[in-house]
């Protein structure tokens, strides 16, 4: 034996500077820490999933142009309970009557249906108004769901009908982000109980747990305070990331504890086992996690950018828990170590050898029923219910804007609004399409500004001569000619009209109206009481209709189809509207928009997104799992059984006929396969290592004994998160991720404990058939334990009946306890034995021991 000095790689240096500068760390964290507090007010959220749709799709396409070019009213369906028709009525006009109000629409009996200048309400009765004791009133303001004008006039409708019982559905000042924060504290302190106690179990002493969630909590606020950067992220990164991060990066905090605490029984101190610890994590963490990014890339390849921005978010927090395990933590095992020392408690896991036992008995019955499940789950899963709009998913809870909806719909029926955009100018063609329109079954009233009446038997944008004006107002045709040879007048180089006779010339009503409203503002047109009236009111209904109808280039029709959101019929009808409108305009410069297109385009991209997923979900792992395990058959078994496992979690919605919305499966799809993944993988290893010492019966039962605590504690929580996440949460686009990854985990945690151990022993011969070599450098290990003669060859750091830091060559009877960092150790023929149980499969998943250990039956590792 000879002294060397010893020589620090790059991760041991790594290591000693952050422990050794631990309260540097500290105090950057804590900076960091009150600046993410500031900065997450910084962070805007979008609330509207719409905004994600493909750039090319005709949704996102119309939509942009609106925006550009058109306002969007809000408005609000009311019911007002417990009242007569009188007392409707008279709310009715009173709401009228308030500030920022654009017009109030109720059965009014003085007025026939035919009267009304409005086509939504030619078709209704005083049953679409009136249900018993309940009146239906709908309300426009006088701005867009976000404007404060309308929410102003929507707090001066609930002031005034306070004293009544109602039920208000709008978006008006619905905010998705604000209502999922405060559904989501409420899961954030549930899931901490829940993982407190999880961790409680689980660990070795109570002082271990603060360590874990201060780590988690720096990471979360890190995360959260860190989204800025990203100018926007959508509500949903922002309401379930911190959740899903601390149930997909617990693992890590979990990896170097178990580290430490395996160091400390052989280090001199605390310091040295902190410092070995860290330098052997760095490298193993960061290619275990591999795995969970690589799934999550999967998703940022998806049509439907709400994948890449959730991908985008998750990773970024999967990377910032990494960075807080290997800076932060180091410095906090230090501060607890003495605590976890006093605070040990026994060991609450029990052991599973009758369970390891029962799984290598029914091995080949096992796995059979394995196939046949994931068969059937195959094919069950690709005719699950998926659906495309939120209002088709129905959740736990019902918030109390959900629950006022939910009242109005099943009181008064559902709408299915779509607006149709074409380019303006010709009122003709518009007003064919409408009346094609109206008078199909399918659509319950068409509206546009050319069937809008100005006055019964007018419409806004007829063309009127002097003396058909002077009959819709009521003027003499002398005043017609005087109001028309004015407007002539007043618009450049048009005096043609005034010198070849004003008689035949014509203006549409909307723009006389106009015209007259404007002269009377300035003084040049005097009219009595009653005329003003009227002028002022269509003057009001004309500029509203406008805003929202007309644009510089485009103008808007509104239909309300008496169709579900989604469906074959709704999606087939969508075609018969574009077949009817492309008769009169050109294809390229018609949009057809509304949730009902936003479902189909959403239908359309999930087809491409669920193979795009799906295949590069596994593709990305395969190529981490090859260069992980040195060979293609195991990884191609590891993913066998996740995949199995997601096929069959999927079988669920379709087996008890529930609805999925759509996203929730190619979000759940790749952190399944990027996170479950994991625990295949800490079988897998132990079970490599083991049955290289010992039968592969023992090797099974062993593995699984070893491996139970770490699956226990990470799928447990998991899938806790994700329950969670499902029965609190009401948003519909998010409560089925909870639901089924909660599921989807449960059923991985099954499969990898019974099913995938059958597997190992099984395929045995094809793991070993399709096994390679590649050299790589040496990295830091796990301790090693041996008990007896062994044979030393290389460099060797522990304890060998007192502390040993040095190169050996030569023959040691004892207990070995000491890291291998290079070189060999050789168990004579009959000696080997399998490491202690101390040794924990995270600790080296990806990392096979740099050296060699020959077992009883020759089997070199």
């Amino acid at each position: 034996m000879s002294d060397q000095p010893k020589k620090s790689n790059f991760f041991e240096k790594l290591a000693t500077f952050i422990v050794d500068k631990r309260n540097l760390i500290f105090f950057l964290y804590a900076i960091a820490i009150i600046a993410s507090l500031i900065t997450q007010s910084w962070v805007k959220v979008c609330d509207d999933l719409t905004q994600y749709l493909p750039e090319t799709t005709e949704t996102r396409r119309g939509l942009t142009l609106m925006e550009d070019e058109m306002k969007t009213y809000g408005t609000a369906r009311i019911i007002v309970s417990h009242v007569t028709y009188e007392i409707a009525r008279d709310l009715a006009d009173q709401i009228e009557d308030l500030n920022n109000i654009s017009s109030v629409d109720f059965w009014d009996a003085d007025k026939s249906a035919d009267d009304t200048t409005l086509p939504s309400a030619a078709n209704k009765t005083y049953e679409d108004y009136m249900q018993g004791a309940d009146a239906l009133i709908t309300v426009t303001f006088r701005g867009e769901n976000d404007d404060q004008s309308a929410k102003d006039g929507l707090a001066a409708v609930k002031e005034l009908l306070a004293p009544y019982d109602t039920y208000i559905s709008t978006d008006v000042g619905y905010s998705k982000s604000e209502t999922l924060n405060e559904e989501m504290g409420i899961i954030l302190v549930v899931a901490a109980l829940v993982i407190v106690l999880v961790l409680l179990l689980t660990s070795r002493s109570y002082a271990e747990v603060p360590v874990l969630l201060l780590t988690f909590v720096a990471a979360a606020l890190l995360n959260k305070g860190t989204n800025f950067i990203f100018g926007e992220i959508s509500f949903v990164s922002d309401s379930v990331t911190v959740v899903l991060q601390l149930a997909l990066a617990i693992d890590y905090s979990i990896i170097l504890l178990h580290r430490f605490l395996e160091e400390r029984e052989h280090a001199p101190d605390d310091r040295t086992a902190c410092i070995i610890a860290v330098s052997a994590a760095i490298p193993s963490i960061s290619a275990s996690s591999l795995t969970t990014i690589s799934g999550l890339a999967a998703m940022m390849f998806m049509q439907f950018r709400i994948g890449f921005d959730l991908g985008l978010v998750l990773i970024k927090a999967i990377l910032l828990s990494m960075l807080a395990v290997f800076t932060l933590m180091p410095g906090l095992l230090m501060l607890f170590s003495k605590a976890m020392e006093r605070t040990r408690h026994k060991n609450f896991i029990p052991q599973i050898d009758r369970w390891g036992k029962l799984v290598y008995a029914l091995r080949h019955v096992g796995v059979p029923v394995f196939i046949v499940c994931v068969v059937g789950g195959f094919f069950l899963s690709n005719q699950c219910p998926y659906v495309y709009g939120d209002n088709a998913v129905m959740t736990v809870r019902r918030n109390e804007h959900q629950a006022a909806t939910d009242r109005v719909e099943k009181e008064f029926g559902t709408q299915n609004i779509m607006a149709l955009v074409v380019p303006k100018g010709d009122t003709a063609s518009e007003k064919a399409v409408l009346k094609e329109l109206s008078g199909l079954d399918e659509v319950d009233y068409a509206m546009g500004l050319s069937n809008v009446e100005a006055k019964p038997g007018y419409f806004l944008t007829d063309k009127l001569t002097p003396r058909q004006f002077s009959e819709m107002m009521g003027l003499s045709y002398e005043e017609a000619c005087i109001l028309y040879a004015a407007y002539t007048a007043d618009q450049e180089d048009n005096y043609g009209p005034i010198v070849g006779g004003i008689d035949s010339y014509t203006v549409s009503a909307m723009d006389m109206i106009l015209f007259i409203y404007q002269e009377k503002e300035k003084g040049y047109v005097t009219l009595d009481d009653e005329d003003e009236r009227e002028i002022n009111d269509a003057y009001t209904q004309i500029t509203d209709a406008q805003a929202q109808m007309l644009g510089p280039n485009y103008t808007r029709m509104v239909m309300n189809l008496n169709l579900p959101e989604e469906g074959t019929d709704t999606f087939a009808f969508l075609k018969t509207v574009h077949s009817i409108v492309e008769k009169y305009y050109d294809a390229d410069d018609v949009y057809l928009v509304g949730n009902s297109t936003s479902d189909y385009d959403q239908s359309v991209s999930f087809a491409r997104d669920n193979v795009m997923i799906s295949v590069l979900s596994v593709v990305f792992v395969v190529l981490v799992l090859v260069f992980t395990f040195m060979s293609v058959g195991l990884p191609i078994l590891l993913i066998l059984v996740i995949q199995g496992s997601i096929w069959i979690n999927f079988t669920f919605p379709t087996v008890l006929h529930t609805n999925i919305f759509f996203m929730s499966y190619l979000i759940v799809t790749s952190i399944q396969m990027g996170a479950n993944i994991d625990y295949a993988i800490v079988i897998s290893t132990w079970y490599s290592d083991l049955k290289t010492r010992m039968s592969p019966r023992e090797a099974l039962i062993k593995a699984l004994d070893l491996s139970f605590p770490t699956v226990l504690t990470s799928g447990s929580i998991l899938s806790a998160a994700g329950f969670l996440i499902g029965q609190i949460t009401t948003e519909p686009s998010i409560v089925g991720i909870g639901q089924c990854l909660s599921r989807g985990t449960l059923i991985s945690m099954f499969l990898v404990m019974f099913v995938l151990p059958q597997i190992l022993v099984l395929g045995d011969r094809i793991v070993e058939k399709t096994s390679f070599q590649v050299k790589l450098p040496a990295t830091p290990i796990a301790s090693q334990r041996f008990s007896g003669t062994t044979f030393v060859n290389g460099r060797v750091r522990g304890r060998i009946s007192g502390f040993v830091d040095a190169e050996i060559h030569g023959v040691v009877k004892g207990d070995i306890s000491a890291i291998m960092s290079s070189g060999s150790y050789d168990l004579p023929e009959g000696s080997g034995q399998p490491p202690e149980a101390g040794a924990s499969p995270e600790d080296t998943p990806n990392t096979p021991p740099a050296g060699s250990v020959t077992g009883k039956e020759g089997d070199t590792q």
